[in-house]
C-alpha cells in the first residue's frame, strides 16, 4: 500500500474540492498556500460542486423554491448539505443566496430548524442544517447559535437524541456532528456538558451496540443525508477529540479491515438501508420514494470515503 499514491489520487485536479480538502485536512497546508488558493478557486469551475451549482435556480433554490426539502434527495436542502462538504463557503454568492433562503424557510420559533411548512423543529434537520451552515461560515448567525442551544434543551436523559423521542437511538447522530464543526470557543458550559454526555452515550455502545447486529451501519456511504454508519460515527467522535478510548476499537478495526490493498476505500452504498424498513416502505410506495443521488459509483473506490477515512486515521495518530 502506497500512502503517497493515495494522496496523489485525492489531489487530482479534476475534482478541486477533493484536492482542496486533501491539501488542508491531510497535508495540513495553510489557506494562504498558493496550491490551496488555486484549488479552492477552481471548486466552482469544474467537478462535483460546479456541476451542482450549474443546476441551481436564479432564486437560489434547486428544483423549486416552493419546497426546499422535497423531492428527496434532489431539492435545496440536500444539495446544500452536499455542497457544505465540498469546501464552499458563503463567500460564493450562490451559496449565500441559497443559505439565506434555507434559513428563512427552515428557522422555527422553538429555536431550531425544521422542514418548510412544519411548525416545529425536527432533530435531523436541525443537526444537518446547523452543521452545514457552520461549514459555510454562518457560525455567528443568531439562527445558527440558537440551534446549538436547541440541542442542549432537547437532549434526552440517556445522553442521546431521537427523531421520535426515545433518546436512545444511535441513528440520531446529527447534533454531535454539528458540535464537531462548531468552534469550541463558542461552546457554553451547558454545551460542553451536553457533548460530553452524548459522547459517552456513543462510547458506551461502542458506536454500534443497539439491539441486534445492524448491517447498514457497516456500509460506508455518501451522501450521508440522515443515515448513520460506523465511519460517520468515527468521523465526529475523533473530531470531538475522542481518539484514545478503547471503546472505539471495534469501529477502528472495521475501518482498517475495509481498506483496499491499494490504500483506498470503496463506496459501499449510496445509502446503507438497502433491505431495511425504509427500503421496504419505498418498494410499497414507489411514487413517494426518494430519488437516489450520488457523486460516485457504489462498489468502486471513493474519494469522499477515502478522504474521510484518512482524516479519521490521521486524528488517531496525531492525538495518541
Amino acid at each position: 500500500m502506497n500512502q503517497k499514491k493515495v494522496i496523489n489520487w485525492l489531489l487530482e485536479e479534476e475534482q478541486p474540492s477533493m484536492r482542496y480538502l486533501a491539501l488542508t485536512q491531510l497535508e495540513k497546508r495553510s489557506e494562504k498556500d498558493p496550491e490551496v488558493k488555486s484549488a479552492r478557486g477552481a471548486i466552482t469551475d469544474r467537478g462535483w460542486a460546479a456541476d451542482l451549482l450549474a443546476k441551481q435556480n436564479q432564486d437560489g433554490s434547486w428544483i423549486s423554491a416552493e419546497r426546499l426539502y422535497v423531492p428527496k434527495y434532489l431539492s435545496t436542502n440536500w444539495m446544500l448539505i452536499i455542497l457544505s462538504d465540498l469546501g464552499l463557503t458563503k463567500s460564493e454568492p450562490r451559496i449565500a443566496k441559497a443559505c439565506e433562503l434555507w434559513m428563512e424557510r427552515f428557522s422555527k420559533k422553538d429555536g431550531g430548524f425544521g422542514m418548510d411548512g412544519s411548525k416545529s423543529s425536527h432533530l435531523c434537520v436541525v443537526g444537518n442544517t446547523a452543521r452545514a451552515l457552520v461549514k459555510f461560515g454562518y457560525e455567528d448567525d443568531q439562527r445558527v447559535k440558537s440551534a446549538f442551544e436547541w440541542f442542549v434543551k432537547n437532549q434526552a436523559k440517556l445522553g442521546g437524541w431521537s427523531c421520535f423521542g426515545s433518546g436512545r437511538n444511535l441513528d440520531s447522530w446529527e447534533p454531535l456532528s454539528a458540535f464537531a464543526v462548531y468552534p469550541r470557543q463558542k461552546w457554553t458550559k451547558n454545551m460542553k456538558e451536553c457533548v460530553e454526555k452524548a459522547s459517552e452515550f456513543y462510547l458506551e455502545r461502542e458506536l454500534h451496540k443497539q439491539g441486534d447486529h445492524y448491517e447498514p451501519w457497516y456500509r460506508f456511504h455518501y451522501p450521508v443525508h440522515y443515515y448513520y454508519d460506523l465511519l460517520v460515527g468515527l468521523d465526529f467522535m475523533t473530531a470531538l477529540g475522542y481518539t484514545s478510548d478503547k471503546r472505539l476499537d471495534h469501529a477502528i478495526s472495521l475501518l482498517k479491515k475495509k481498506r483496499r490493498s491499494d490504500g483506498k476505500w470503496n463506496l459501499d452504498a449510496v445509502h446503507p438501508d438497502v433491505e431495511g424498513a425504509v427500503a421496504q416502505w419505498n418498494a410499497k410506495h414507489p411514487k413517494q420514494a426518494p430519488t437516489p443521488f450520488s457523486l460516485e459509483t457504489p462498489g468502486e473506490p471513493s474519494k469522499m470515503i477515502t478522504l474521510t477515512a484518512m482524516r479519521v486515521l490521521d486524528r488517531l495518530v496525531a492525538q495518541n
